[in-house]
């Protein structure tokens, strides 16, 4: 499967992502949050600079249970700058970009 280049949308949601997740875990140490996430401490360090701009679904959910977050809490809040909208963003582009 080729990989698409991400979107400057996407690579902000990414990082708007990664400060809600770095904010909700905060004193919390990263490798306690990533290991009762089920994820490599790694891949959380990812996420939470950005560098992973478009995380599979399974480990953005997983870490926000650890973390106390609501799926739609997390996905208001990685969209509120650009206006997206859950059923706007619904479709198989977006699907395959979450499973990447």
């Amino acid at each position: 499967m080729v990989r698409l280049p991400l979107t400057p949308a996407e690579v902000e949601r990414g990082q708007r992502l990664g400060a809600l997740l770095r904010q909700a875990r905060g004193e919390r140490s990263m490798l306690v949050t990533a290991l009762d996430a089920g994820v490599s401490p790694e891949t959380l360090r990812k996420i939470e600079s950005g560098r992973v701009a478009t995380p599979a679904f399974p480990t953005i959910a997983a870490i926000a249970d650890v973390l106390g977050l609501s799926l739609d809490a997390v996905w208001a809040e990685i969209n509120q700058a650009d206006g997206a909208a859950g059923p706007a963003r619904s479709g198989r582009h977006a699907r395959e970009r979450l499973a990447s």
